[in-house]
């Protein structure tokens, strides 16, 4: 057997093979949500499943930033906050698993990163908690992070759930604020 060969087949193991697939889908993933952005917007229109669906969409993406919490502040006029923010943490936290997935199939693209660095000790000494954290303030370091428990193998349930806890009350402040606001310039108004 010649030395390429040997190195092909030492390069292309099971995992990196998992790792090419799970960057390729976050990638391909983002590169979609953003083709497609006015037709995400338009699915306001179907209620909370529409809310469900754009949270999705909006945390989906890890390339370009969405406006998320404008989004769900607007749902939040129409439709009861409460519900607009619970669905539309839950929407966004799968969403993020773009993030995660980049994490688990490209974490030897960003290991070098200074933050992704501080990242993965912070992961490696609070594990859940860092997610949690980030998931519950607005920031642009929750990518990082779930790129960081992917890389770092988190158990993907475990990243749903302090995602989830983390969102929640942020979703919902959002989307109250939205309601509330709309009060106010109705007040005003008069």
């Amino acid at each position: 057997m010649n030395l390429s060969v040997a190195w092909v087949k030492r390069f292309w193991t099971r995992e990196r093979l998992v790792q090419v697939l799970a960057l390729a889908l976050a990638l391909g993933i983002s590169a979609m949500i953003f083709s497609f952005r006015d037709q995400i917007r338009a699915l306001g229109d179907y209620g909370y499943l529409g809310v469900f669906l754009i949270s999705i969409a909006v945390s989906a993406t890890i390339v370009l930033p969405a406006p998320g919490w404008l989004i769900i502040a607007t749902l939040g006029t129409i439709l009861n906050p409460y519900l607009v923010g619970l669905v539309s943490a839950l929407g966004g936290t799968i969403g993020e698993l773009t993030g995660y997935l980049l994490g688990y199939g490209g974490r030897m693209a960003i290991k070098n990163a200074p933050m992704y660095q501080r990242m993965v000790g912070w992961m490696q000494r609070w594990g859940g908690l860092v997610i949690f954290v980030l998931a519950a303030i607005p920031n642009p370091l929750f990518d990082i992070a779930g790129a960081a428990a992917g890389a770092l193998r988190m158990p993907l349930w475990k990243f749903l759930l302090y995602g989830s806890l983390g969102r929640i009350p942020k979703h919902m402040a959002y989307a109250i604020l939205g309601s509330w606001s709309l009060g106010v310039i109705g007040c005003i108004g008069h």
